[in-house]
Order: structure tokens, then sequence, then C-alpha cells
């Protein structure tokens, strides 16, 4: 593995729990109650969210579905940092182009077992949410572009993959542990962030897309 991947080797096997402490100046555990939702940034119209698509399972309030997942609310309002990377086919992708929908960034690479564990549940969920104001994007650190061609083909996902390789967004984000994923409310800020993986096509998780897209 390339020495630059060690730090986030570590994170994967060891370093989950010191993460979420490193993290704590900026985090807290999730709120009791669901907080007000911030006014549009200037400028934004924020449209109304498309009919959910129907699901068989529970609905879950929001703050109940945060719990459930064990997903960290921020402690302040924060806009979350904009970038632009390629993917596989080297049309730029861009995160403020998706204002007005909520936005699920999941940091991860091929080399990460618990990362691809948690694929395929991800591609449920997008499938599942994708025709609303929804929007799934998966930053990979792989130093080789082929290996990342080769799992999405392999695993037929087709939500967008940005390549990272250099691991210039994942230190802005601060990233420390992979699988990492940070949620991104329609108006551009910060919501939520799950260290290590979780099963997102269960009852919370779709609870929780739906809350956010509302």
């Amino acid at each position: 593995m390339p020495s630059r991947l060690t730090v986030f080797a570590a994170g994967v096997v060891v370093v989950v729990a010191a993460a979420v402490g490193l993290l704590a100046t900026s985090w807290l555990p999730d709120a009791v109650s669901e907080p007000p939702r911030p006014p549009p940034a200037a400028g934004l119209v924020v449209p109304p969210p498309a009919p959910a698509k129907s699901r068989a399972g529970r609905v879950l309030k929001l703050d109940e579905a945060f719990r459930e997942l064990d997903v960290i609310r921020p402690s302040r309002q924060t806009l979350a940092d904009d970038f632009t990377l390629p993917m596989l086919d080297k049309t730029p992708f861009r995160l403020r182009d998706h204002q007005g929908k909520m936005v699920l960034v999941n940091f991860w690479a091929t080399w990460c077992p618990p990362c691809l564990a948690e694929m395929p549940a991800m591609e449920r969920l997008w499938r599942q949410h994708r025709d609303s104001a929804f929007m799934m994007v998966a930053v990979s650190v792989d130093a080789d572009p082929a290996k990342v061609a080769a799992f999405v083909a392999e695993h037929e996902l087709t939500f967008p993959i940005v390549l990272d390789p250099r691991m210039q967004v994942a230190a802005d984000y601060g990233v420390r542990a992979l699988p990492s994923s940070f949620l991104v409310d329609r108006v551009g800020n910060l919501a939520g962030l799950a260290i290590g993986p979780r099963a997102w096509d269960n009852d919370a998780s779709h609870s929780l897309v739906e809350g956010l897209v509302r």
C-alpha cells in the first residue's frame, strides 16, 4: 500500500473511535429534536421536493433516524466546502451544482473492506431516492483510477463516483478514517457525519433521506 495512504488504512482498522474524538470540537452527538432549518443561501431557490417513492418498512422521525444510525450532528451551522473533482469519465462533478438537493458525500477506497461492504446498500439507497431532491457521490482516494473503474463496473454502481487521488478534498473535510460519510442539507450546510460503515438501506437511512429532502 502506498505510504501516503497509511493514515487512512490505520483509520479503517483501529482509529474510528479516535476519529470521533478528534472531530468533537466541531461536531456533537445527535440532538434531542430536529434543529430549525436555516434559510436558503442568498440567491438560492430551493424547489419543493418530488413526492417520495413508496417503500415498505418504518418511517422514523428525523431525530430518531439520526440516533438509530449513530450520525453525528454539527454543533454549529457550517457551510460544506465546495469541491470539483473528475468522475471516471473525466466529467467534472461540482458539489455546489447540487444545491437544492440533500447530498450524501462518502469517502472510500477499493483497499478498504468496510467501504466495499457498504457500497451495495448505498446503491439501494440511491435507487430508492434518486428521483427526489437527493444526490449521492462517492469520493475515491485510490491512487489508481483503474481499480475504481473495475470495482464500479463489477458491482454495477450507478451513483456518481469521483476521484481524489491526492486526498486534497478528503483533507479539506478532515477525513481521518474510511469510510466517512458527510450529509449536506438542501441549502449546502453540513447536517451530519457518519464515521465507519452504515446499513444505508435500512428504515433509518431511508427515513433520514426522506426527512432531509423535505
